[in-house]
């Protein structure tokens, strides 16, 4: 193979050095980033000479090459290009510099806060119990030796996580912009130092110390910044953002003592001179704005927000809500966004049940009804995408009982202790007000359920839905090429280190491609015998006659199914034709099951066969899929 040929080959169809940001590599792919994907012929890349497949993941442009093929075509492309050689890291850095500005800071806020949620969570349901056995002790419901071990360690534990909240941000901020996460938590601690007056104690106390900074121009109040959010997050950007490039300036002898101690000093100076006084500004008031929309006259804000709310998850912009319930937490004591949230999902929930019960046909109610009781529990989204989305007008019913449900909420003022969790087990945050919360929940329950069964659903026409398939189907008669492998179903097909579980993608059970199928049924990608047939009826073998081994496998994990939803029409040892039906499958069903519905398509034999060819991309059924060559 000429290297230099192929790199050239792929420089030209790519657009050129104009188009391209970066490159790397890895072991089998180059991967590159470029300034408008519409500039390059991504079907001329696939058909070059040594070009193994071509897809686009992550906002990168990946060209499948192959071991030993790869890293020799990266260095002369590199030399072509004239472009500096990246490591992968840097070409995702890249690849997520190309994304909408709105899009990457959502994607950020989802970075720092998803890892701690649990700890979140466990102080949230931890405070609900004990202000709920406080207010039952207080009041005589409850009798209770409050001074013993267990409860007084309850009492000690339940706050901790939102005490030393800026910490958790500052460690997990620091990785997602890629710092030290320890000097990170060096900034969080400074933050909370016990020599800084606590800000809970400011609204009783008032500020007690001041101190003069750069040079005596101005003074700063000498607080902590406990249950603050985002001039936490800032503070440790601008450290990493140091940190970074005093790496490269900094001498290497030097390094280990200079950067730390720079980073850190600076980032806290500016941290309590500028940052922390703008952005705790800033910061209440976002969460002072939001309050008054909640607040509003008979609950119209709340309305408002709780019938959008699902639509901003389905957005993806539901991870900034953390900050808003963190900082209501600080400010409040409690977040009134949490119980919106609630009314929301639960809605949600409450519509897909609806559609469960209506409707007649199986495969709906297959996929509704579990998916309604997750949505209950708070995880909505096989709810919302599986269900109320594809049929829409479901979504939009329970947008109106999410925004009932909020309304009520905000008009009885009611607040949750903690976040993290939201649908029924959200009640051990609303231990306070129990009541309240069953109400709420019965509200958008009870509305979402209402209008989704009067007015929301119906099964499709007889005629508008897919006839199942038979066996006696006719196949139009074709000839196969040797070497070829045909899509046994239609959809959108990507190389088989792509499908989502290890054992397909490390090539353990042999190379080829998975497809994202758009019907129910496999047919025979080539002529051949039926070597094996899977007693769960989700996977079959086919050994053709030039000795290519063939697995086609359904879904991943299915094998946990049991043959729920799958069919099969064949048996070990039978004949078989390109085009005839090897089995049937329910993608309702496996969705359902929480398994991916991907198609793996693979030669198991692959190692007695050298290049293999992958036609990626939107295919149909029985068009080339894999291409291999004698060895």
């Amino acid at each position: 193979m000429d290297y230099k040929k192929v790199a050239q080959a792929i420089y030209d169809k790519v657009g050129r050095k104009e188009n391209l940001v970066s490159a790397a590599h890895c072991a089998t792919r180059l991967r590159l980033v470029l300034v408008d994907n519409a500039k390059c012929d991504a079907k001329a890349v696939e058909d070059i000479e040594g070009v193994k497949g071509v897809f686009s993941a992550s906002g990168q442009l990946q060209i499948i090459l192959g071991t030993g093929v790869v890293d020799k075509v990266y260095d002369e492309f590199i030399a072509i290009s004239g472009l500096s050689a990246a490591t992968k890291d840097e070409v995702k850095a890249a690849a997520a510099a190309r994304q909408n500005p709105f899009k990457r800071a959502i994607k950020t806020l989802g970075d720092i806060f998803v890892p701690i949620i649990p700890a979140i969570v466990a102080s949230g349901f931890l405070m609900g119990i004990m202000e709920a056995l406080n207010f039952m002790v207080n009041n005589n419901f409850l009798n209770i030796d409050t001074s013993g071990s267990i409860y007084v360690f309850a009492n000690l534990f339940s706050n901790t996580a939102y005490t030393f909240l800026p910490i958790l941000i500052a460690y997990s901020a620091a990785n997602a912009f890629g710092g030290n996460p320890y000097l990170g938590a060096v900034i969080g601690m400074m933050m909370i130092h016990p020599n800084l007056q606590n800000a809970w104690t400011v609204a009783t106390e008032g500020v007690q110390q001041t101190q003069s900074v750069w040079f005596g121009l101005y003074s700063v109040d000498m607080v902590g910044y406990q249950g603050h959010v985002i001039p936490v997050i800032i503070a440790v950007w601008v450290m990493c953002f140091l940190e970074k490039r005093l790496h490269k300036i900094v001498p290497a002898m030097f390094n280990l003592f200079v950067t730390p101690l720079v980073s850190v000093f600076v980032t806290g100076y500016l941290t309590f001179s500028i940052i922390g006084p703008i952005f705790v500004t800033i910061e209440n008031g976002i969460i002072g704005g939001i309050q008054t929309l909640l607040t509003l006259p008979f609950g119209i804000g709340s309305l408002i927000m709780g019938g959008l709310y699902s639509t901003t998850v389905v957005a993806g912009i539901h991870h900034m809500y953390t900050v808003i319930d963190m900082g209501q937490l600080s400010m409040y004591g409690v977040t009134y966004w949490l119980p919106l949230a609630s009314a929301a999902n639960m809605a949600q929930g409450a519509a897909t049940l609806a559609v469960a019960l209506k409707s007649k046909n199986g495969k709906t109610k297959s996929l509704a009804l579990p998916s309604a009781f997750s949505c209950f529990m708070g995880i909505t989204e096989p709810a919302i995408f599986g269900v109320n989305l594809r049929f829409f007008k479901p979504f939009v019913c329970g947008a109106l009982g999410g925004a009932a449900g909020a309304m009520y909420a905000s008009l009885v003022h009611l607040g949750a202790s903690g976040t993290g969790v939201t649908g029924i087990f959200g009640l051990l945050l609303c231990l306070e007000h129990p009541l309240e919360y069953i109400i709420m929940a019965a509200i958008s329950i009870g509305v979402a359920f209402a209008l989704t069964w009067m007015f929301g659903y119906k099964d499709p026409t007889p005629e508008a839905q897919d006839a199942p398939a038979t066996p006696t189907e006719a196949v139009p008669a074709m000839t196969c090429q040797p070497g070829t492998v045909y899509a046994p179903v239609a959809g959108e097909a990507v190389p088989s280190d792509q499908i989502p579980d290890e054992t397909f993608a490390t090539g353990v059970l042999g190379r080829g491609a998975g497809i994202r199928p758009e019907g129910e049924t496999i047919v025979a990608p080539l002529d051949g015998e039926i070597s094996s047939v899977a007693e769960t009826r989700h996977a079959v073998g086919i050994t053709a006659p030039d000795g290519m081994e063939l697995l086609i496998h359904v879904g991943v994990d299915t094998v946990e199914m049991n043959g729920d939803g799958f069919a099969c029409f064949v048996q070990q040892g039978q004949k078989v034709h390109a085009g005839d039906k090897l089995l049937t499958f329910d993608r309702q069903k496996i969705a359902a099951a929480g398994h991916p519905d991907m198609v793996a398509v693979l030669l198991t034999n692959a190692d007695d066969y050298g290049d293999m060819k992958v036609h990626t991309g939107s295919c149909q059924a029985l068009q080339p899929l894999l291409e291999v060559s004698p060895q």
